[in-house]
């Protein structure tokens, strides 16, 4: 997640979940569909059954990215042994394309999509997971739908206001940034999405506290498949938007994470949040960058199941 365009979130290859190689065993429950609204037809995808625990609507970064970055690791079908999990593409990405002209990339719209969802799929209470700039959308959907929220998780969120988000990529990496952005000009004017490619794997270098980790997930993820259209709509829409006084006003349990070494959204950001929401909870995770449910999966699933686990019960 970042303000500027060229930092746009990451993202794997657009594929259905169940063809990414090597990450759903054949006894995952999975499906596949469409909620159709008048701006988006919006694709969802479904791991594991309906459950006593309470179900996980999974909100991706970006902006600009379908959910597929967030299934380069298993951890989303662990975590659906316990509870259904919804994964989504936003607007204008991945599965989500077809949308009517002039449809708008507004706060309000993502909240509407998001609440398309829930509400095709019958579910009544949830908890919503937002990571990165999806951190965003959740305080949104929250300050508008408290009555459908079980829990809310902030995994390396983003800030309730782009202009109060601490982004130090540009300060900690100067060199990454400056190779990088040589590299997108080069590539610009023969071949606009080559050189978007070229700046998501750049932005990839810099993301991530284990050297070995990000290298496979570079290795792994193939087509990054981002929009820069859509990043940039969104920004624009949003670039004004403040949630820092709907916060002090919730009243859901709230768990707040973050990567220790996380540059993209340092850790200030998560720490000002947690102290803005009454009760809420803050994890740091100490050997990861901004993807700490892919660099530390394991204990990401026991901070999600121990925060969730009272829940169980409650569908």
């Amino acid at each position: 997640m970042s303000r500027r365009s060229r930092h746009g979130f990451t993202a794997a290859a657009l594929l259905p979940i169940w063809l990414l190689p090597g990450l759903l065993s054949a006894e995952t429950p999975h499906r596949s569909g469409t909620v159709h609204t008048a701006e988006v037809d919006l694709h969802y995808e479904l791991l594991g059954i309906p459950s006593p625990g309470i179900p996980i609507i999974a909100v991706n970064g970006g902006p600009g990215l379908s959910h597929a970055y967030m299934v380069q690791n298993d951890l989303w079908q662990r975590v659906a042994v316990h509870r259904l999990v919804v994964l989504y593409d936003q607007r204008g990405t991945g599965g989500s394309k077809h949308l009517a002209t002039n449809a708008p990339q507004t706060m309000d719209a993502q909240v509407a999509d998001l609440d398309a969802i829930r509400g095709a799929l019958k579910l009544d209470r949830v908890a919503i997971v937002g990571d990165s700039y999806g951190g965003m959308i959740a305080m949104a959907y929250a300050a508008v739908h408290p009555e459908h929220i079980s829990r809310l998780v902030l995994s390396d969120s983003g800030a309730p206001s782009w202009k109060t988000l601490e982004h130090v990529l540009p300060q900690v990496f100067p060199d990454v940034e400056e190779q990088g952005a040589a590299e997108q000009k080069a590539l610009a004017a023969k071949d606009p999405e080559a050189a978007a490619q070229a700046g998501l794997v750049n932005h990839m270098r810099m993301i991530f506290y284990s050297a070995q980790k990000r290298d496979a997930y570079v290795a792994h993820m193939g087509d990054l498949g981002f929009v820069p259209a859509v990043s940039a709509a969104v920004q624009k829409a949003t670039a004004d938007l403040d949630l820092t006084p709907k916060l002090a006003g919730f009243r859901c349990p709230t768990l707040v994470i973050t990567g220790r070494f996380d540059m993209n959204v340092a850790p200030l950001t998560a720490w000002r949040i947690a102290h803005a929401i009454p009760g809420a909870q803050i994890v740091f995770f100490e050997q990861s960058g901004h993807l700490p449910a892919y660099e530390e999966p394991d204990k990401y699933l026991r901070v999600l199941e121990a925060f969730l686990g009272s829940d169980h019960a409650k569908k």
